[in-house]
């Protein structure tokens, strides 16, 4: 019945809107389903449809009320949140600070978690609820930001989450929000359901049912949009765009993203297995904690070229971690020049006229054309006689072998999106800073880069309330460390999602794909 109903839709042009309220998604991920496991733009993407955060987020990545409907501070070191009164969870629980409390534990206390989401909870040293709808938060130093931060932390039940693994919330067993839809079903690798939740505080949701359908092969999401078997795709490939874009049974919808993408060298340790000689032999010494070194990489990488043929203009260069349009954004640092003599002389002075053999790894399917970028940049870096191997990984096997302080890769394909803070403070204290677990930064710095003057910019920037100061420093700590070449800036990718006719979307610039941004056209 669904392949005659598909063929009916391709005959009539696309134009018939799912049955009933129902939307189906052809998503690129699969979940976490716990949302406080593996730290992804995607799966906090999901989690939105079930949980709620204290602070929600605009299309535009800019604050707005969640489960607090008002915040304030205090003083320099302490935050009031007053609470929502009156939301429920699914399960019928009222929602209270006491649930918060429980989050902010639960957070730092995930075993194995590979990307955690402790930078939501950067500078927090206290939390206490001095009435069921009011938290203060402490801080170690003034934090203006902490509001921003918060939108990452899903609130989850204190009773529904009591102990509970990522397993339980992948069984259904623990996915127990305040958010618009609730937990129907989960198949690994196939699909999730949920259904609207009728006691959500906001307005009424658009779809009764919501069906994510996973599907990491790009070609094949397109073909079941045609085929009218999902009614939304997201990350819409390069290559079609131009076709989908003209044909009249799609709609398209895009717009800039706040991700960059760029490289990671891994300066930490003093060698590494997959560094050689160019024959194979491996390297008594690190290439890369030499900073001629990483700034050659950067001068051989054309990023004009980059743009063009690997992402057929669906991006466009960057020469910072941060996308124009942020706070924090510096528009004195320029493009990264592209210069290959320059490259191989900066080389020779260090030590290696000759080059040697690195390899690059990157996910296959995390970040546009994540895989051809790799390839593609390591075509560049062989012009200057490094001698290159290219390993892929799904992005599930690939952030575990990139976690920050333990990675053996010598360099990474990442991406960072800006919208978790609202500005360029995610990036400073998540990636730029050296690691330090105990204060929470360095939470994403797979590279182990660590610069004094870098770490010292980046903590007054994050602890003083003077915008203007807060500027001049974040930009003053970015600056340093791309001229240290800690790490190699790419693009900013775009984010597309196509529909049938019969529906609309309004792409977000954090590229979370939601059935809250999907709603039936007009007629």
């Amino acid at each position: 019945m669904k392949k005659l109903l598909g063929a009916a839709l391709v005959a009539a042009g696309l134009t018939a809107p799912a049955a009933a309220a129902d939307l189906t998604i052809g998503a690129r991920f699969d979940p976490s389903l716990d949302p406080h496991f593996l730290y992804l733009s995607t799966n906090m993407a999901y989690a939105q449809h079930i949980f709620e955060p204290l602070v929600a987020r605009t299309v535009d990545s800019q604050p707005s009320p969640g489960l607090a409907e008002s915040w304030k501070a205090i003083d320099a070191t302490t935050w009031e949140f007053k609470l929502r009164h009156g939301v429920k969870f699914h399960d019928g629980q009222d929602f209270t600070a006491e649930d918060v409390l429980f989050t902010v534990k639960r957070v730092p206390s995930l075993a194995n978690n590979p990307n955690p989401y402790t930078g939501a909870l950067r500078s927090v040293v206290a939390t206490e609820a001095p009435d069921p709808y009011t938290v203060i938060f402490r801080t170690d130093k003034p934090n203006p930001i902490l509001p921003n931060q918060f939108t990452i932390m899903a609130i989850v039940s204190h009773k529904a989450a009591a102990g509970a693994t990522p397993p339980d919330f992948a069984s259904g067993k623990a996915t127990i929000g305040t958010g618009p839809y609730k937990f129907a079903s989960y198949a690994r690798g196939e699909k999730l359901e949920l259904v609207r939740n009728p006691d959500h505080r906001g307005p009424p949701a658009a779809w009764d049912k919501i069906t994510f359908r996973f599907s990491p092969n790009a070609a094949a999401r397109v073909a079941a949009l045609l085929a009218g078997d999902v009614d939304v795709i997201d990350y819409v490939p390069t290559a079609d765009l131009p076709r989908l874009k003209s044909d009249a049974r799609v709609n398209l919808f895009m717009r800039p993203s706040d991700r960059v993408i760029y490289f990671v060298p891994n300066v930490g340790p003093d060698t590494l297995p997959a560094l050689t000689t160019k024959a194979g032999q491996p390297l008594d010494r690190n290439p890369l904690k030499d900073v001629r070194v990483r700034r050659a990489l950067s001068l051989a990488l054309n990023r004009k070229a980059l743009v063009e043929r690997t992402m057929e203009n669906f991006a466009a260069p960057a020469g910072q971690l941060v996308p124009e349009g942020f706070f924090g954004y510096d528009p004195a640092i320029p493009l990264p020049a592209y210069d290959p003599d320059r490259a191989k002389a900066l080389l020779a002075e260090a030590g290696w006229p000759d080059g040697f053999g690195m390899t690059v790894s990157c996910s296959t399917d995390r970040y546009v054309n994540d895989a051809a970028i790799c390839q593609a940049a390591a075509q560049m870096w062989s012009r200057i006689g490094i001698a290159m191997k290219v390993e892929t990984f799904p992005s599930n096997v690939y952030f575990g072998k990139v976690k920050a302080g333990e990675s053996t890769v010598p360099m990474m394909l990442m991406g960072w999106g800006s919208s978790s803070t609202g500005d360029s403070t995610g990036a400073l204290t998540g990636i730029l800073h050296s690691i330090d677990g105990r204060r929470g930064y360095g939470a994403y710095n797979s590279g182990s880069y660590a610069s004094a003057e870098v770490d010292r910019q980046v903590e007054e920037a994050t602890t003083t309330m003077d915008p203007v100061v807060r500027l001049k420093l974040m930009q003053g700590a970015m600056r340093t460390a791309i001229e240290d070449g800690g790490y190699i800036p790419l693009h900013t990718q775009m984010t597309a999602v196509a529909t049938r006719k019969g529906f609309i979307y309004a792409p977000r610039a954090d590229e979370w794909t939601m059935a809250m941004q999907a709603k039936p056209a007009a007629k």
